[in-house]
């Protein structure tokens, strides 16, 4: 709870009078017992006095009429300032998501993501807009009375909770565990969304490789998992909540009999009785209604730990004024990396690439060529060694200059379901519309642009469904085209492109490369003969570099994969 109201500063003042209007309303709401236990004395001795209970019936009126009042007054402050607190923590979440590594991000599913983001912060809502309030002021009235009670009479006081501890015990038995349940209940429904949205992204594969009845069984296979998980956490809980929510309430089994008795003695005086067998009555529903928030208590550890993933997560710190440099030349020194702990996989890498050149790397696939040009790009810090473009350390170049200098052209595509027009504006959010129809010319996407029937202004669906492959990629090369960086990152930007897009994506490379430095990465080592300098990479290490003919004369692996390309095969 004190990580949640960490979350929720800035609102702290709305939240603390929703507890405050709350308490009043649970204290109103035991003025009836107050005033039953007095009228039901005076019928007991026989007092016919009207006005004797009228001030009573007035005060059962008063409580009856106001609770309902400051429970809605506290419920409606409590929900301002709570939906307040999820709307910041989502901005918060979203403002850190870009100082994290690029390629944490990347790596991280959608479905964890959208998990965190969406069901996780929504889950704050329960413990912020009611536990607080609620079970606040669940426990403090019943507290009151209690203190109440034990003025009037200390022996009826501690009769009237007897049933209480009971209750909590039963209770007790499934709060062991409840939180590594719940834990176990995220981690369900997480990997139930991952399958959900792979089988929705991917349902045009699926139907087209008639992998239907596979892949919906592993969707069945999530759903059922997550079906029977809950079935059998709730079958657990079942009895422990059903003893407790029928034992705690029972305060009369003890405070009638033996008050009864205590009464008969001479020991106890008869309003007392009444009055304690009447309020008795009044404790139980507050706190029966403050246990059933025991749960959210017990989830909003999982929950913001699942928010603090991300709020908590490695940053990307980089100097923040923009640097001069002298040159776009890339310099790699003695380079080492590893996504997982004691895995390395760059192992001491030096290279130096000379500004407005073609550069190649090649190699086996797995070998690191893309997690090599993914660093240059920024998309992780370097752990040991150095990366520099112009002299200077990557570190010391701000985040925003290094993403201005690098256009990274992926052979995983992506386009935003907006127009043709917006998506190749991202490059250049400045750019006028003849600027992007002169780039998409430019580029060879201007004619199968101009045939659809909106033209530009066509939306591309989400991730672009709408386009082909060979179209989506032309759009993206026109993005890269209009941003106009110095340096620019090709990762298998044709891999899966036909024969005949390849050839009009070429030409539309060879335009946006002129007076670049390049970086390509290549299996098609047809593409590449023409660089200036070719990088061979195996296992993580530089093994080679060269021209074309020297490689292909002096290197036996490159050898290798040449005759295999030639043959139309594959060297693993």
């Amino acid at each position: 709870m004190k990580r949640l109201w960490q979350l929720a500063e800035g609102e702290h003042k709305a939240l603390k009078l929703s507890i405050f209007l709350a308490v009043i309303g649970v204290l109103l709401g035991m003025l009836p017992y107050f005033g039953v236990s007095k009228i039901v004395y005076g019928l007991f001795v026989g007092n016919k006095d009207f006005s004797f209970y009228l001030p009573w019936c007035f005060l059962i009126l008063i409580g009856y009429c106001l609770k309902p009042i400051f429970y809605a007054k506290a419920l409606a402050e409590s929900h301002k300032a709570t939906f307040s607190v999820l709307r910041n923590v989502r901005i918060m979440l979203l403002e850190k998501l870009p100082k994290m590594p690029l390629g944490t991000i990347i790596d991280t599913h959608s479905g964890d993501l959208k998990t965190i983001i969406v069901d996780q912060v929504e889950k704050m809502e329960r413990p912020l807009a009611h536990l607080l309030p609620e079970m606040t002021a669940n426990i403090l009235g019943p507290v009151s009375i209690f203190i109440y009670l034990l003025i009037l009479d200390w022996r009826m006081a501690l009769l009237s909770l007897v049933s209480i501890p009971v209750g909590m015990f039963f209770m007790s038995l499934i709060m062991k565990g409840y939180a590594e349940d719940y834990s176990k209940s995220v981690a369900t429904n997480t990997e139930m969304n991952k399958t959900i949205v792979e089988y929705v992204g991917g349902i045009e594969v699926i139907k087209t490789f008639n992998q239907g009845e596979k892949s919906y069984g592993k969707f069945t296979d999530k759903v059922i998992a997550n079906a029977s998980f809950y079935y059998h956490w709730m079958k657990k809980c079942q009895m422990p909540v059903s003893l407790s929510k029928n034992i705690s309430p029972t305060t009369l089994i003890t405070v009638l009999p033996v008050g009864w008795i205590m009464f008969i003695n001479g020991s106890l005086e008869m309003s007392t009785f009444i009055t304690t067998i009447i309020l008795s009555l009044g404790i139980a529903g507050p706190l029966l209604a403050a246990i059933n928030f025991v749960d959210a208590l017990a989830q909003t550890g999982t929950t913001v730990g699942r928010i603090d993933e991300i709020l908590n997560g490695t940053e990307q710190v980089h100097r923040r004024e923009r640097v001069h440099l002298k040159n776009h030349d890339i310099a790699i020194k003695n380079l080492h990396f590893s996504y997982e702990p004691g895995e390395e996989v760059i192992k001491g890498i030096d290279m130096v690439i000379q500004e407005r050149s073609l550069n190649a790397f090649v190699g086996p696939s797995g070998s690191g060529k893309s997690t090599i040009a993914k660093l240059i790009a920024g998309f992780w810090d370097v752990e040991q060694g150095e990366i520099s473009i112009g002299g200077i350390n990557l570190f010391n170049i701000p985040l925003e200059q290094l993403y201005d200098l690098v256009a990274f052209v992926s052979q995983d595509v992506f386009l935003f379901n907006d127009t043709i027009m917006e998506n190749i504006r991202m490059g250049k959010p400045s750019a006028s519309d003849e600027e992007v129809i002169e780039i998409a010319k430019a580029s060879g996407c201007h004619d199968f642009i101009m045939s659809l029937e909106h033209g530009y202004q066509t939306k591309v669906g989400s991730g672009g469904n709408h386009l082909s492959g060979g179209e989506k990629q032309r759009i993206t090369i026109a993005r890269a085209m209009i941003k106009d960086a110095p340096i620019i990152i090709l990762d298998e930007a044709t891999a899966y492109i036909d024969p005949e897009n390849e050839q009009v994506l070429q030409k539309a490379i060879n335009k946006l490369i002129q007076g670049k430095t390049i970086i390509m990465i290549a299996h098609r080592l047809s593409t590449i003969t023409n660089a200036d300098q070719i990088y061979l990479i195996d296992h993580g290490k530089l093994v080679a570099s060269g021209n074309h003919e020297e490689l292909l004369k002096e290197n036996k692996l490159y050898q290798a994969m040449w005759e295999a390309h030639i043959g139309g095969k594959e060297v693993a």
